[in-house]
């Protein structure tokens, strides 16, 4: 979420650092290398520090306004994110942006393995009754569009400064939110939507942003 949906506030060298990891070590992987003895106090600690940082998340400039457009016609949102789901719906409550999702659909690192496996995407595509090919995930770090390819939806990254060094991996690339709806690969989100009460949705009918978190460094 932070860097797409809200405001990127995370030091992960910094985090790193309190974690006594090597310097550029994936966080996540670096921990599940460990015996569980040595890993279970730093999953802790990380704990602690994601949900001091929850806990200050803004959403990003357009953010409310693009989620407020997809569910007006109907599209269906998740979260897939290396972060804890506790810790990802605090990050949506503290930015004013939870009444957009279900809880169910978000998909922290003990739901699925982390990004950038697929098997997040697929999780909430299973969900959904979607196929990849009307699914798009949305994200700002390599590990998003990486885990998009995997899964084969299409991916959008987004990069606030617009230097877009992962763009290999990108289907579109877009410096912020605002106006990206009219963007959307339109073959990916042009089905009509079901009544949003319906326990499964129609394989005809695309979710959007089957993914919208970036941890990066994590």
């Amino acid at each position: 979420m932070d860097g797409t949906l809200t405001i990127a506030v995370h030091d992960f060298e910094g985090i790193r650092r309190t974690l006594g990891l090597p310097p550029g070590r994936e966080i996540l992987e670096a921990l599940a290398a460990m015996p569980p003895a040595q890993s279970r106090p730093l999953y802790r600690r990380l704990d602690e520090i994601e949900q001091e940082l929850a806990g200050r998340a803004t959403a990003a400039a357009g953010a409310p306004e693009f989620l407020s457009a997809l569910k007006q016609q109907g599209k269906t949102v998740g979260i897939l994110t290396r972060n804890s789901h506790p810790n990802a719906l605090r990050t949506l409550r503290a930015a004013g942006l939870d009444a957009f999702f279900d809880p169910a659909d978000l998909v922290g690192r003990d739901e699925a393995h982390p990004k950038p496996d697929p098997d997040g995407i697929r999780t909430l595509l299973r969900r959904w009754g979607a196929p990849p090919e009307q699914a798009v995930m949305v994200g700002d770090y390599l590990f998003d569009l990486q885990a998009g390819r995997a899964a084969g939806t299409a991916t959008v990254y987004v990069d606030p400064g617009g230097r877009f060094p992962y763009s290999q991996h990108a289907d579109l690339c877009v410096r912020r939110l605002a106006g990206l709806l009219a963007r959307l690969p339109a073959a990916r989100l042009s089905a009509p939507a079901p009544d949003p009460g319906s326990a499964r949705r129609r394989r005809s009918t695309p979710p959007a942003a089957a993914g919208s978190s970036a941890r990066r460094g994590r």
